[in-house]
C-alpha cells in the first residue's frame, strides 16, 4: 500500500513473469551492483569494513562489490547518478550515520525487486551492539516518486571470523542468460 501506482505495476508485471516460470532476476544474478539499501539487505556473503580518517570502505565478498563513504563531507551540488550514488557519513557517538543520494534507477531496494526512482534517499545508522558481536543497521528510505511515505527497517548481522575470499561473480554464476560480462 505504500507504493505509487507505477511501482505496483512494475512489480506485478515482474511477479506475473516469475509465476509463469521466468527466473526471478536479481542484480547479483547478473553480476550487477546491489545499490543502497540493496547493499545492506541483499547480502549473501561476508561484509568487510575498512576505515581511514576520511573514508569508510565496505566490501561485500559475494562479488567483490565495493562501496565508498566519505566522512565529514557534504554532498555534491548535483551528484551524477550511479549504482551506489553518493554516500557521506559522520559519527554521532558510536553510530556511523550515512546519507546516500544520487543513485540511478537500475537497482532494487529489496529481495522482492521493489523498484525506485533516481530520487531515492537513504539514511543508514550503523552501530555495534551485543558487546561488539552484532552490527545493527537502522535505515530510513524515502523516495517521493515511488513511495507514499518514507519507511524504516532494522537489520542485524553477527560477527564471524575470517578473511576475504576471492569470489568473481561472472565465474561463479549458474545463470548464464543474464548478459554476464
Amino acid at each position: 500500500p505504500n507504493l505509487k501506482q507505477w511501482a505496483r505495476d512494475a512489480m506485478k508485471k515482474d511477479n506475473d513473469g516469475v509465476l509463469a516460470g521466468k527466473f526471478a532476476f536479481t542484480a547479483r544474478s547478473a553480476c550487477q551492483p546491489g545499490g543502497v539499501p540493496g547493499f545492506d539487505v541483499l547480502l549473501g556473503g561476508a561484509l568487510f569494513i575498512l576505515q581511514s580518517p576520511r573514508e569508510v570502505t565496505m566490501i561485500f565478498s559475494g562479488n567483490n562489490e565495493t562501496r565508498h563513504i566519505r566522512l565529514e563531507a557534504s554532498h555534491s551540488a548535483n551528484p551524477k547518478p550511479s549504482w551506489y550514488g553518493e554516500s557521506v557519513g559522520h559519527y554521532e557517538g558510536d553510530t556511523l550515520v550515512v546519507d546516500t543520494v544520487g543513485q540511478n534507477g537500475k537497482t532494487f531496494v529489496d529481495a522482492y525487486r521493489t523498484p525506485h526512482s533516481d530520487k531515492l534517499h537513504v539514511i543508514e545508522r550503523f552501530r555495534l551492539i551485543d558487546a561488539g558481536k552484532t552490527l545493527e543497521v537502522a535505515m530510513t528510505v524515502e523516495d517521493p516518486e515511488t513511495y507514499n511515505q518514507p519507511w524504516q527497517a532494522v537489520l542485524r548481522y553477527r560477527s564471524a571470523p575470517g578473511a576475504p575470499v576471492e569470489a568473481i561473480c561472472a565465474e561463479n554464476t549458474l545463470q548464464l542468460d543474464y548478459h554476464i560480462p
